[in-house]
């Protein structure tokens, strides 16, 4: 059975005064029919960049997608015109930001901004728009959704806006619903909540999922199929559970060796990654993350790794066996007992 979303050697650049900004540099991976895939990685891995491009956001100029296929039900994205991408966009595909407060109009009500998706691709008159704005807000949990339709974003909580956006999202009863760290911006609890909420909504509504993200403490429960990201490329992609018990790229290992432990006997010295991500504009020959290494070799410098199979659907970019190899840095992550 083909998958939902296939994308394949997406490569987006950004041309600007300093040089070519090399954000995306040919990711694949697929999403099947009602799977959470979440994407990690720090900020500038090029997770944001990604999925803007299969979404056709990319503004033009700067940035431009240089290669790639994105098919979706069979369609290739990235070939569509304008309206076409317009009439999946918010429909069959829609996209959750990072900052409810920057992607609401503050000046228009909450029902009008959500009414509005829905008798656009629907074509539902006022009346039974704002009735089913009603039932979005009911469906993500917002308490007296009748009153509250006609208020405006500021009167709303940062996690009650973040599920009006929610809301927003589900409004067409999209195939697909691609969150851009939708909890970033909340609480620990509001988080757990959110998520409790997305998880929820996906078993009703049978939607796929991507949920991109930097902490992998957040995805630990949601995800199926995690992808790992640094400098652009795709580093690491496996079924959660082998990711975090099975790691075997360095910066991977390097993520998980940096989030609290709860399950050890005493605590442990939590380790960051030492170093910076690469300069985007003078990209590495080799391996963009061999400056900061623990396990670098020689041709690591020079030859950038392919991503290759090591396990049932688990992939990995790196040259190095990081079950058996010598350690080259002073802190390695073997000291974490990751398994």
């Amino acid at each position: 059975m083909a998958p939902l979303l296939d994308v394949n050697n997406l490569t987006t650049h950004f041309y600007t005064q300093d040089g070519v900004v090399k954000a995306v540099n040919g990711i694949s991976y697929t999403v099947d029919e009602r799977e959470t895939v979440g994407i990690v990685g720090e900020s500038g891995s090029g997770k944001s960049v990604g999925v803007m491009s299969l979404m056709r956001l990319i503004p033009t100029p700067p940035g431009k997608i240089v290669d790639g296929q994105v098919t979706f039900n069979g369609q290739d994205l990235l070939t569509l015109s304008n309206d076409e991408i317009r009439s999946i966009r918010g429909n069959k595909i829609a996209m959750i930001f990072q900052d409810p407060m920057t992607s609401l109009n503050p000046v228009l009500t909450i029902g009008r901004q959500i009414s509005e998706a829905v008798e656009l691709h629907l074509g539902l008159d006022k009346k039974q728009a704002r009735t089913r704005t009603i039932e979005l807000l009911e469906l993500v949990g917002i308490p007296s959704a009748g009153d509250r339709v006609d208020n405006y974003p500021h009167q709303f909580s940062g996690g009650m806006r973040q599920r009006v956006m929610i809301a927003m999202g589900l409004s067409c009863n999209p195939q697909l619903l691609i969150a851009d760290e939708p909890t970033t911006a909340l609480d620990v609890t509001i988080q757990a909540q959110i998520v409790d909420l997305v998880k929820r909504l996906r078993e009703e509504i049978g939607m796929s999922i991507i949920w991109i993200t930097h902490d992998l403490g957040v995805v630990a429960g949601l995800a199926q199929k995690m992808i790992v990201m640094y400098g652009g490329n795709i580093v690491e992609q496996a079924p959660v559970i082998d990711l975090y018990k099975n790691s075997h790229h360095p910066y991977t290992m390097g993520l998980l060796a940096s989030l609290p432990r709860l399950d050890e006997d005493r605590p442990q010295k939590l380790r960051s990654i030492d170093g910076l991500p690469p300069d985007l504009v003078n990209y590495p020959k080799g391996c963009p993350f061999y400056a900061r290494c623990n396990y670098r070799l020689d041709k690591c410098a020079d030859t950038p790794p392919q991503i290759k199979e090591i396990g049932v659907k688990h992939k990995v970019a790196c040259h190095v066996d990081v079950q058996t190899a010598k350690w080259t840095t002073e802190h390695p992550y073997e000291e974490f007992n990751l398994t």
